[in-house]
């Protein structure tokens, strides 16, 4: 549980700076370079990321449960989760659902913690998704009082919402098919 925690913290508290310290983000930024930076907080991230997912693995079995959410409610979660990766990759190729949704990185984060947590009653779910949803939602909340950071994007397209419900679309299909029990070790539907 320990290297899970330390993960989480390492990789929210780096994914969190622009909320609770945007001039601290922005003075490192300027005096190693945006390149740097970026190449750094990638490493930082990654590595967060590898501890939070090597300290779920090791720790999911031995987690007390805290609730036990009922059968329907895992239906409930895989439906939520349709649209959440048409929305991630709307975030990279600007369209009308970008434009709608302003922030869909964010959004698509807190609907994915969302169908997690009804559908997972463990205390290491709860940490897990709970944090992230919680994390989400103040980002959300902080770039109303900051300007949003350009993400790397493809350019403008008028085929680009079409790009990206289809390439969700079949990201979700393999996800259900197989790619969530490979890589989790536990089928979506059951």
């Amino acid at each position: 549980m320990a290297m899970f925690l330390a993960g989480l913290a390492i990789f929210l508290g780096l994914h969190s700076l622009s909320i609770v310290a945007p001039g601290l983000r922005d003075g490192i930024a300027a005096r190693l370079g945006e390149g740097p930076w970026r190449g750094l907080y990638s490493l930082l991230s990654l590595g967060g990321f590898v501890l939070l997912i090597e300290g779920y693995a090791s720790a999911r079995l031995s987690t007390p449960v805290l609730y036990s959410p009922p059968q329907a409610l895992r239906y409930v979660a895989v439906a939520l989760m349709l649209p959440v990766f048409p929305i991630v990759f709307a975030g990279f190729l600007p369209g009308r659902i970008k434009a709608t949704l302003k922030q869909p990185l964010l959004v698509a984060t807190k609907a994915w913690a969302l169908a997690h947590l009804l559908a997972n009653g463990t205390l290491l779910d709860v940490i897990l998704f709970g944090s992230l949803l919680a994390w989400a939602v103040a980002d959300r909340i902080a770039l109303k009082r900051r300007p949003a950071r350009a993400l790397p994007e493809a350019p403008p397209g008028r085929f680009n919402d079409l790009i990206a419900v289809g390439l969700g679309l079949a990201l979700y299909g393999a996800f259900l098919a197989g790619v969530h029990r490979a890589l989790i070790g536990v089928s979506p539907l059951g």
